[in-house]
C-alpha cells in the first residue's frame, strides 16, 4: 500500500533477503498417469457443458468503484470510494487514537490468541563445499500471547519506561527487526504519549545517526544485532541516554559497551517490563492530533526525511482499509515478516489487531520450508502458521513464482504438460472466457494440481495484499491461479499513511491499484510539461494528489520541503502531491502510469520515463533487477541488467554452453544475445498490446 518511491528500501531489504527461489512441490506430481488422463477428460468435457449452462451469458455492466466528487484546492478530477458519501475517519466510535483502538480491541478479544512467536529448538552452522558458512535453524510451534496478556505487557513496559527515567516530551526510537516486542514497545509508548521514531534495521550509519540526532531521541529500543551498530556509532549520537535491547535466545553474553556508549543505561527488555510491574504509573494518553510516529524513509537521495504522523492520520487509514477486507475477524491469522518500520506493515498489523485476529511473526529468511535459514526437512513460518492473510512486496511474490516454475520445468514431460493445461484453462476463465475452467473443472485442477503449490504459504491463504512497488501482471495471474486467492493491490505513500487506493476483491484486472479507500480522495491535476491532463481522452490523466484525514502533518524539521508538497485547500482538507502520474479508468479505478522525476528529455527532445521502461523490461525472465540510465546529451538510454542466475543457467544448459562460473557465462556473446533478444521481445509485446 505504498508507492515505489517510498519503499525502495523494502525491495533491497526484503526482496534480496534470502527467500528461497526453490519451492518444494514435488508431491504435486504423486498421482498416476491414469488419474491424470481421467481428470483431464472429465475436466475438459463435463465442466464446459456445465459452464455454458449456468454462466451468465449476458455480460456485465461496468461496476462503478470510484465516484467523481467536487472538492476544493487545485482544479482537476477527483474520486471517492463508491461505498461512502463522506470520508471515513475512525473504525469505531471514540477510537480516535492508536492507544484507544488497541485497548478497545484487547478488551473485546481478551482471550483470543494475539501475538505468536516460534520456539527456537536448535541452531547450527552448515559449511558448503567452497568453505562458506550458513546459519540454519530448527523452529518449533508458535507460542501465543492472548490480547489480555499482551495488554498487560504493554502496561508494564509503559510503566517501565517511566521507571528508567524516560521523561515526558522525550522521543523514543525503535531500531529492530519485526517481532512481537516491536508492537509491545509501540503501544507502551502510546500509553505515555511518547512519540516513536521508527528506523529501518537496514539504514546506513550516516542516515541512522542523522535520524536519531535530528529527532533528539533519548531512548532506543533495539534487538541485539542493532545494538552493536549503535555502540559502534556511539560517538556520533548526541542525545541517546538509554538503550533497551530485546532478549535473544541465541545470544547468552552480556552486551559489550565502548566509547560514548559506556555512559548509557543499557537494560534488557524483560527487565524494563519487570520494573514496570513493580512500579506501575497512570497512563498519559495522547489526543488524536498528537504526533504518534516520526517515520524515516531510506531516502533515495541525500539524508532520509522523517514523516510526522498523528494518531488521527493512522487511525483514518486503518478505518478505511478495515471496511475493504472481507470477513476480517478473530478466525484470521496474519503472517507478519515485513519491516514494521515501514508504513505498509504497520498499517497491516494495526488493521489485523483492530479486528481481533492473530498475528504470527516470522522473517523473510525463515518464511518457507526452503528459505535460506530453515534447516532442510523442517517447517518454515508459513507452513507452521498456515495464515489466511498475508502482505507481500512484488520481489517476494516474483521469487515464489520463479521457484515454482523452476521446479515444474525440472520435472518436464507429462507433469509439466498437465500443469500447463491446468494453468492455461484457469487463466482463460479468470480472463473471462466461457471456455475456461469453471465449476467442477476448476475444483478438479485446484485439488489435483494447485493445492500442493498453495501449501508453500500454508495452504489457507484467502487474500494477499501486494504493495511497495508495481506488481507484474504475470505474477498477479500466477498467484491468482496457483494459490486460489485474490491479490489486492494497494497504492499510497508514507506521507499518506500508506492508504490511498485499494483494489476490491472481485476485481481481477491487472495493472491497476483500485479505487480510493473510504478515508481519502484521489485527484488528478494538470502536468502540462509531461503532457498529462485531466481532460485527456479516453481516460483522464495527471499528477496524483491525495487528500483527506490520512494525509500526514509533514516532514520533521523540514518546513521548506513540507510546503512544497503539502497543501491545505479552502475547505480545510489537506492534500499531498505525490509526483506520481496516474489515470482513471471508466469504473473509477486508478492506474499508475508514470513518475514526474522519472521523466528525462533526450538530446533530440524525446521524453523517456525511466521507471516505465524498467517495469516493462523487468518482465523478461532473464532480468533479476534492472536500472535505466539516460543522459540528456545523448539520444539513447542504457540499461544495466542484473541477470537471473536460474533462468540464464537453465538456458545455457539447454543450449549446451560450457562455462566456468556465472560471471563467465554473462560475458559470453551467446548469453548477451539471448538476453537482448528477450528484452526486445518483451518490448515489442508491450508496444503491441
Amino acid at each position: 500500500m505504498a508507492s515505489e518511491r517510498s519503499v525502495t528500501q523494502s525491495k533491497s531489504e526484503i526482496g534480496e533477503s534470502g527467500v528461497s527461489a526453490q519451492v518444494n512441490v514435488n508431491s504435486f506430481w504423486d498421482f498416476s498417469q491414469g488419474t491424470i488422463m481421467s481428470a483431464f477428460f472429465i475436466g475438459i468435457i463435463v465442466p464446459i457443458i456445465i459452464s455454458f449452462t449456468f454462466r451468465n451469458k449476458f455480460g456485465k455492466k461496468v461496476k462503478e468503484r470510484g465516484v467523481t466528487v467536487v472538492v476544493g484546492g487545485e482544479p482537476g478530477i477527483a474520486k471517492r470510494n463508491h461505498r461512502y458519501l463522506s470520508l471515513v475517519e475512525t473504525a469505531s466510535e471514540g477510537a480516535t487514537t492508536l492507544a484507544t483502538l488497541f485497548e478497545d480491541s484487547c478488551s473485546q478479544n481478551s482471550l483470543q490468541p494475539f501475538l505468536g512467536t516460534r520456539e527456537l529448538i536448535h541452531t547450527e552452522t552448515e559449511v558448503t563445499k567452497d568453505g562458506r558458512t550458513f546459519e540454519k535453524v530448527t523452529l518449533g510451534n508458535y507460542v501465543w500471547t492472548t490480547y489480555r496478556e499482551a495488554f498487560q505487557e504493554v502496561l508494564s513496559f509503559a510503566s517501565g519506561l517511566a521507571a528508567i527515567g524516560h521523561k515526558k516530551g522525550e522521543r523514543l526510537a525503535i531500531f529492530a527487526e519485526t517481532r512481537a516486542e516491536w508492537l509491545i514497545t509501540l503501544q507502551g509508548c502510546f500509553r505515555r504519549n511518547i512519540t516513536v521514531v521508527t528506523i529501518y534495521a537496514s539504514l546506513g550509519e550516516e542516515a541512522l545517526a542523522h535520524s536519531l540526532n535530528e529527532t533528539e531521541v533519548t531512548t532506543v529500543v533495539c534487538d541485539r544485532k542493532q545494538l552493536k551498530k549503535l555502540v559502534d556509532l556511539s560517538r556520533q549520537l548526541e542525545t541517546v541516554k538509554r538503550i533497551v535491547y530485546m532478549d535473544d535466545e541465541t545470544i547468552k553474553s552480556e552486551p559489550v559497551l565502548s566509547g560514548s556508549s559506556s555512559s548509557w543505561a543499557v537494560l534488557p527488555f524483560s527487565e524494563v517490563k519487570s520494573l514496570g510491574r513493580e512500579n506501575p504509573v497512570d497512563p498519559d494518553l495522547p489526543a488524536a492530533n498528537d504526533v504518534a510516529v516520526i517515520m524515516y524513509t531510506s531516502g533515495s537521495t541525500g539524508v532520509p526525511k522523517g514523516v510526522m504522523m498523528s494518531h488521527a492520520n493512522v487511525v483514518a487509514t486503518v478505518a478505511g482499509v478495515t471496511t475493504l477486507v472481507r470477513g476480517l475477524g478473530t478466525k484470521d491469522k496474519y503472517m507478519a515478516y515485513l519491516p514494521l518500520a515501514h508504513i505498509l506493515e504497520l498499517i497491516a498489523e494495526t488493521v489485523i489487531y483492530s479486528a481481533g485476529a492473530a498475528i504470527g511473526y516470522g522473517s523473510p529468511l525463515t518464511l518457507t520450508d526452503t528459505a535460506s535459514k530453515i534447516k532442510k526437512g523442517t517447517k518454515g513460518d508459513a507452513s507452521e502458521l498456515r495464515p489466511t492473510l498475508m502482505t507481500a512486496v512484488p520481489a517476494i511474490l516474483d521469487r515464489v513464482r520463479d521457484g515454482v516454475r523452476k521446479t515444474i520445468d525440472s520435472k518436464g514431460g507429462l507433469p509439466k504438460k498437465i500443469f500447463e493445461i491446468a494453468y492455461n484453462r484457469r487463466l482463460a476463465a479468470i480472463e473471462g472466457s466461457w471456455l475456461g475452467a469453471w465449476g467442477v473443472e476448476k475444483l478438479l485442477w485446484e485439488n489435483l494440481v494447485f493445492q500442493k503449490i498453495s501449501n508453500v504459504l500454508g495452504g489457507q491463504i484467502r487474500c494477499l495484499l501486494s504493495g511497495g512497488a508495481p506488481l507484474s501482471g504475470d505474477t498477479q495471474r500466477f498467484i491468482n491461479i496457483c494459490f486460489g486467492a485474490p491479490i489486492v493491490q494497494g497504492y499510497g505513500l508514507t506521507e499518506t499513511c500508506a492508504g490511498a487506493t485499494f483494489s476490491e476483491w472481485d476485481d481481477l484486472s491487472i495493472g491497476r491499484v483500485g479505487p480510493p479507500i473510504p478515508s481519502c480522495y484521489i485527484k488528478l491535476v494538470n502536468w502540462e510539461e509531461g503532457g498529462y491532463l485531466p481532460t485527456d481522452k479516453p481516460m483522464p490523466r495527471g499528477e496524483i494528489v491525495i487528500g483527506g484525514p490520512s494525509v500526514t502533518l509533514g516532514y520533521f524539521k523540514n518546513q521548506a520541503k513540507t510546503d512544497e508538497v503539502y497543501k491545505v485547500d479552502e475547505r480545510g482538507v489537506r492534500w499531498f502531491y505525490t509526483g506520481d502520474i496516474g489515470r482513471f479508468h471508466p469504473d473509477g479505478c486508478l492506474e499508475i502510469i508514470d513518475r514526474r522525476k522519472d521523466i528525462v528529455k533526450l538530446q533530440h527532445g524525446e521524453y523517456v520515463s525511466l521507471g516505465k521502461v524498467e517495469a516493462v523490461l523487468s518482465a523478461s525472465s532473464y532480468v533479476e533487477n534492472i536500472m535505466l540510465h539516460a543522459d540528456p546529451f545523448r539520444n539513447f538510454c542504457v540499461a544495466l541488467v542484473v541477470a537471473s542466475h536460474a533462468s540464464l543457467e537453465s538456458w545455457a544448459t539447454k543450449e549446451g554452453i560450457i562455462y566456468k562460473d556465472f560471471s563467465e557465462l554473462c560475458e559470453k556473446k551467446e548469453a548477451v544475445a539471448e538476453v537482448l533478444k528477450s528484452l526486445a521481445e518483451v518490448y515489442f509485446f508491450y508496444r503491441n498490446h
